[in-house]
This record gives C-alpha cells, structure tokens and sequence, in this order.
C-alpha cells in the first residue's frame, strides 16, 4: 500500500469519527432541548428515551429509578414505544436489574436466552438484544436505561453503548432533578393541605372556655402530628348544664381527624337527645360502630354538669380514669361506665352522679400525657401527674394545663411527641 493510500484512509477514518461527534453533538444538543422543554419527570424520561431510540434505531425502551429508601428497583415509571411495533414495552428483567446494582456498568446482551451470566432466568421471546446503561449521580445509581432490540435485526455495538453512556450521564442528574423537584412540590403541597386541615381541626375545638359562675375551666389540644384524633368539647345544654367531653381517636393524622370530627358531630347531636350520659354513650357508640371499619374506635369521658345543683352525672367509654381531688384525700377516678365507642354494637353503659364540691379539682386527660417517653423509654406515668397535680392545686385551670405540658416536654426532652395530648381541667370555686 503507497503512502498516498494510507493517508487516504487515515483521513477517511477521520472523516468518519469527526462525521460521528457532530451527529453525536447534534444528538445532545437536540436531547438537551427537548429536555428543558419538558415540564415532570415523566415527561424528561419520555424525552430521553425516545431520542435513545432515535439515536441507535432501537425498538423499545424504558427507563427504571430505584427506589432510595430500599435500594431496590422502585416501579418502571415511564415506557416509551418509537415504533410501530405491536408488542407491549418490555419490563427490565429483575436478574438484569440485579446484575446492573451489582456492577454499575453497561452491558451488552446478544441472545439473552443464551446468556450464561443469566442462567435460570426466563427471557421474553421477542428480545433479541438489549443494552443496558446505569444512570449514576455522584457515584449512586438511581436508575436504568434499557433498550431493547435494534430494528432490520442488528445488534448493539460498543458506538450504540457508548453513546447511550454518554447520553445517561447527561440526563441522570436532570432526571434526578426532575424527581427531587416534584417530592419537593408534593411535599409542599401536602404541607399546604396538612395545614388546611389543622386550622379547620383547630376550628372545631373549643376557641374558650365557658364562662359558668363559681367555675374555673380550661382545656387544651395539641396534635403528635399537624392533625390528631384527641378532641375536648364544652356543649351548653340550656342554662344551667354543661356537657363535658375528652375523646381520644384510635391512629394519628388525616385518617383519626377525620374520625375525630365524626364523633364530635354525633356526640353533639346525641348530647341534645339523650337526658343523661349514659344513653348518649349507648347512642353514639352503635352510630360509630356501624359507620367505621372494625380498626376504629374511640374512648371517651362524656359528662353533664349542673351548674346550680353541682351535681356531675357520666359516663366513661374506656377512657384514662379522670381524677377527682377533693380535699386532702387521694384522687377519686372516675372509671363508671363501659368499653370504648365503636367497637361492638348494642353495649349498655352505666353511669354515675357524683357532688362537686368548693375547691374540688377535676382532671380529664389523654394517654398522650401519662404514656409520653423520654430517651430512655421511660414513661412519664400518672404517678407523675398526680405529684404534680397535688403540688399545683391552688393554680388556676389554664395554669394547671400549662405546667402540666411544660412538666411532660421537659421529661421527654428531645425524644419527639408520640401521641397527641389533650387536657381539661375544672375547678369548682364557690
């Protein structure tokens, strides 16, 4: 071969490489483009994998994000056909997948039903080849690129990998953009509605105690989540009688709020209906149970107040035993009635009536106090909440309620709140 030849061909080579890298760029650039187009991660891996196929005269391709928590493949969140083949887009086989975790390089399958590094795996028919190219952001893989069988039955070169290569090293960031992007506006979103909720929650509960003479009372909510499912409710049955409620919801969040706001609505009819708290509890508790699923229930501590005669009738449906001080004596629990609403149908509750009188302090309390943590596992306990109780008893009712949170917040220290925490408190004073 003369020199003449020789440069001839090293030439041509060049031509072709050179040829190659401008339609490589032009491929890119074109990629890039219809990226920034896009507006969802959807939509981005659409985009990517259609110009993929475009670029290696592939059939089919879909593109698989793993699941970050897991660090297993998360579900195959986009397909994509370009091509007027009939057949449904393939799933990235599991083995394929696996091999890909392991190794984090592209692969090259010709026959995979023949392939010995996949032994015992049963391939779709009508692959013929794939390639397989990781998209890796810093150094984590947080996906796949899978192409399957080239049209005119070639088969993928080491050119088709690389420029996949090439292609998934561009676009893994702008997908994992793209994903971080709508977490971070579903997040807001939830936010948003988690807010709505807490207000219309917050709305539902009492704005201020009842002003009744010669009484002293207060209550308070606050939510393990931005939504709970304790409520307290002060329901004015004409002049002279209050109905007093604490209830606590089976769960936390949306799902115990929106149970919560149930019971609330059902207990307030019932309490206009029913002469005492014992028909009111029978009531509301077969109104519950056939309007909820048999993982709902609530317990609650349900009473009438006579304001003139300081006479409290109630009804306790499997709640915390409020305490009654009176005196130097030991608090009196209030434990008369039955099991808690919702979970059988037709139950009979009992009720008592007892005297309130001068100086007499009653407690209403959710397990949210007496079962709160600290780093230890350690529960505050209602020993706890008596000694504190006892210690504070000339303090006014919304006093009360705020050294009692304070006492529980310091106990748990930064150990997280677990379970909502509601109080009422009602002191007689004359």
């Amino acid at each position: 071969m003369n020199s003449e030849n020789i440069a001839d061909n090293s030439l041509q080579a060049e031509n072709i490489k050179l040829r190659r890298a401008v339609e490589e760029l032009s491929i890119l650039n074109e990629l890039a483009r219809a990226i920034g187009a896009s507006h969802s991660a959807e939509e981005v891996m659409r985009t990517i994998v259609a110009r993929s196929l475009k670029a290696v005269n592939a059939e089919q391709g879909v593109i698989t994000l793993i699941d970050k928590e897991s660090q297993q493949p998360g579900k195959t969140l986009i397909r994509s056909v370009a091509s007027s083949s009939e057949h449904q887009p393939f799933h990235a086989n599991q083995s394929l997948m696996g091999w890909m975790l392991i190794n984090k390089k592209p692969i090259i399958i010709d026959h995979p039903q023949h392939d010995t590094r996949f032994k015992g795996v049963t391939w779709d028919e009508s692959i013929c080849s794939l390639v397989c190219v990781p998209l890796m952001v810093k150094s984590q893989m947080v996906g796949v690129m899978t192409l399957y069988n080239k049209k005119q039955l070639e088969t993928f070169t080491d050119e088709d990998q690389r420029l996949l290569s090439i292609i998934a090293g561009q676009s893994a960031q702008v997908i994992e953009n793209a994903r971080l992007y709508e977490e971070e506006k579903a997040l807001i979103g939830m936010k948003e509605e988690l807010r709505l909720a807490y207000d219309i929650q917050m709305n539902l509960l009492p704005k201020a105690p009842p002003t009744i003479p010669g009484y002293d009372i207060a209550g308070m909510s606050i939510p393990a989540k931005n939504v709970g499912g304790d409520y307290f409710d002060f329901i004015l049955r004409g002049r002279d009688e209050l109905a007093i409620c604490l209830a606590d919801i089976t769960g936390k969040g949306m799902p115990a709020a929106l149970l919560m706001a149930n019971l609330q609505a059902t207990i307030r009819a019932q309490s206009v209906a029913s002469a005492s708290a014992a028909p009111c509890l029978d009531h509301s508790n077969n109104l519950l149970y056939e309007s909820t699923d048999s993982e709902k229930f609530a317990t609650i501590f349900y009473g009438l107040l006579n304001c003139q005669t300081h006479q409290l009738n109630y009804s306790n449906g499997g709640h915390n035993d409020p305490l009654l001080f009176s005196g130097k004596n030991a608090p009196q629990r209030l434990r008369t009635g039955g099991i808690m609403l919702g979970a059988l149908p037709n139950m009979s509750y009992m009720e008592e009536t007892i005297s309130l009188q001068p100086d007499d302090l009653l407690v209403l309390y959710s397990d949210g106090i007496t079962e709160a943590e600290n780093d230890r596992d350690e529960e505050f306990g209602e020993s706890k909440l008596i000694e504190l109780i006892a210690n504070h008893h000339q303090a006014s009712a919304k006093e009360l309620i705020e050294r009692i949170i304070v006492a529980v917040r310091d106990f748990a220290g930064q150990k997280p709140q677990s379970d909502d925490i509601t109080l009422v408190v009602i002191r007689r004073v004359s």
